[in-house]
């Protein structure tokens, strides 16, 4: 029986020490700002009623993507989403990405506002587990060479680490907690002798930054439900972020230096190394750093670096601001940011996205604007 501690501490995104990684999140407020001050100025203080307005306005666009991931859920039988005006198609990505934003709404699985859809989702991602005895057992993928195979799965346990918190008991939680330790024990089984890992669940020797950063975020979520993880397994993930950082503190795919850098991998990057206990010191000062330079830009109007990955950065860039020790910085960028996403939103209520389609944007987004609420694990200071 999982404690109703560990239940409660599950997936607290910053833990306490760089010495104990995966431990629980405290509340800390960090050395000085590592950016200039003049670029963390709180902005001039609003009214509350206008604040207010402004809060309520986010809170019906976060409704209104909810209501398009349902209605697109509905139109497929399983409980997973379609692609919706996607170039490509990661169905368990999806599920996962579209079962965590329904929770971040407060709902969980068959209780509140999209309880069913929660559901379905989960249940999709129970169904997509492999059953059969052997080194693959407890994969989550539509089949054994998925093409987006370990990044998929690694939100899929994320999802339903999350989903196991909110709702621990009766069948379901039952099914949850017997697939997670295999689920496990597939990303610990398929990590690479360099730290990292690929797309496939086997320990090869390919392996790449963005996939790394989503295994230990599963890594993370699955310790605080009291599954055992190796603690070797995740010492060598984090040295592995660690090499793929450039001396100018921005993050690259993979440890070649001459690997392509963004600011979406450098904010997952930094997430990651706070996940790890982090909060400080040369490495998290330089990424912050590039982080911010870049954030500013933008918004003086200097020219879009295109990622190619817009919503993914978007998440990113808020769970590193969220858990980093200078708050100031966070409320600086997501209320700018926030009335970015909302302009963005179409009349349907989705996000568009070409290349992964209109579900996995809207649910980024939707993840994005609910960061604030607090209400999902994964967004626990």
């Amino acid at each position: 029986m999982v404690s109703r501690a560990l239940l409660l501490a599950l997936a607290a995104f910053a833990p306490a020490s760089a010495a104990a990684p995966f431990e629980r999140a405290r509340d800390v407020q960090g050395p000085a700002p590592v950016v200039p001050r003049e670029r963390a100025q709180d902005s001039p203080p609003q009214p509350a009623s206008l604040q207010a307005a402004k809060d309520d306005e986010a809170r019906r666009s976060f409704l209104r993507g909810l209501d398009y991931l349902a209605t697109q859920q509905a139109s497929h039988q399983d409980g997973s989403f379609p692609r919706a005006g996607g170039a490509q198609h990661a169905p368990v990505a999806l599920a996962a990405l579209g079962a965590l934003a329904f929770m971040a709404e407060g709902s969980t699985p068959q209780r509140g506002r999209y309880g069913r859809e929660v559901a379905l989702a989960v249940d999709y991602l129970l169904a997509r587990a492999d059953g059969q005895t052997s080194t693959a057992r407890g994969y989550i993928a539509v089949s054994a060479d998925d093409k987006w195979g370990m990044h998929a799965h690694g939100y899929a346990v994320l999802a339903l680490c999350n989903a196991f918190t909110l709702s621990p008991a009766g069948e379901r939680g039952k099914r949850i907690a017997a697939l997670l330790p295999e689920s496990i024990g597939v990303i610990e089984r398929s990590q690479t002798s360099e730290g990292g890992w690929f797309y496939f669940p086997t320990a090869g020797l390919e392996h790449e930054n963005s996939v790394t950063v989503v295994q230990l975020q599963a890594l993370r979520a699955a310790r605080n439900c009291g599954v055992k993880v190796n603690s070797s397994v995740v010492s060598k993930a984090v040295e592995y972020i660690h090499r793929c950082q450039s001396d100018d503190g921005s993050f690259r795919y993979g440890l070649d230096p001459t690997s392509k850098s963004s600011l979406a991998l450098t904010a997952a990057g930094l997430a990651t190394l706070q996940n790890a206990g982090r909060y400080d010191g040369p490495q998290v000062e330089r990424a912050v750093r590039e982080m911010w330079a870049e954030i500013m830009e933008r918004e003086s109007g200097a020219e879009r670096v295109d990622s190619g990955f817009p919503h993914y950065e978007r998440l990113y860039v808020a769970l590193a601001l969220w858990t980093h020790s200078d708050r100031r910085l966070f409320e600086r960028w997501f209320e700018f940011e926030r009335a970015q996403v909302q302009q963005e939103q179409r009349p349907d209520g989705s996000w568009q996205d070409g290349q992964f389609g209109n579900c996995l944007a809207t649910s980024m987004n939707c993840l994005f604007l609910s960061i604030n609420d607090g209400l999902l694990p994964l967004f626990e200071r």
